[in-house]
């Protein structure tokens, strides 16, 4: 875990990568309750049968649900102490470049790109990777704008 300490700290490790989390599996419990909760009920997210004969040969999980995990994993990464307050204030690009079949373990890796001012604090530009176990490429990548008030 690393810990940076107010803004300076985060000016000082721009261009650092700053860890990876450990993995976590992405169950089939997980993607019927991502389904459940925002209605994307695609057959090949929820179809156990259908998705064993499609085009990945089981079910996969939503690529929001793999971005959705992103905080989760982060928190094991990094910590931002030293300011008053932190924002998401969105990304700037994400990609879901390989699926995450049911039963794949992902993990996050962060590099902080940038720091910028902005009235009353900094912009923070992380970029994200979530990496399946054995993958050869990254299920999801991902600019993500945070906000942090002196």
């Amino acid at each position: 875990m690393r810990v940076l300490n107010g803004i300076d700290e985060l000016r000082a490790a721009v261009g650092d990568h700053l860890g990876y989390s450990g993995y976590r599996t992405v169950t089939q419990a997980d993607i019927d309750a991502f389904a459940a909760l925002t209605g994307d009920h695609q057959w090949i997210h929820v179809d156990q049968e259908r998705a064993a004969s499609g085009p990945f040969g089981t079910t996969i999980a939503h690529g929001l649900l793999t971005l959705a995990l992103g905080p989760r994993l982060v928190g094991d990464v990094y910590r931002i102490e030293g300011t008053r307050m932190g924002v998401n204030y969105g990304y700037d690009r994400i990609r879901f470049p390989a699926p995450v079949p049911v039963d794949s373990k992902v993990r996050v890796g962060a590099v902080l790109e940038a720091v910028e001012d902005v009235p009353g604090g900094v912009q923070v530009r992380m970029a994200f990777t979530w990496e399946i176990e054995g993958g050869d490429k990254p299920a999801c990548v991902a600019a993500m704008l945070l906000r942090y008030s002196a």
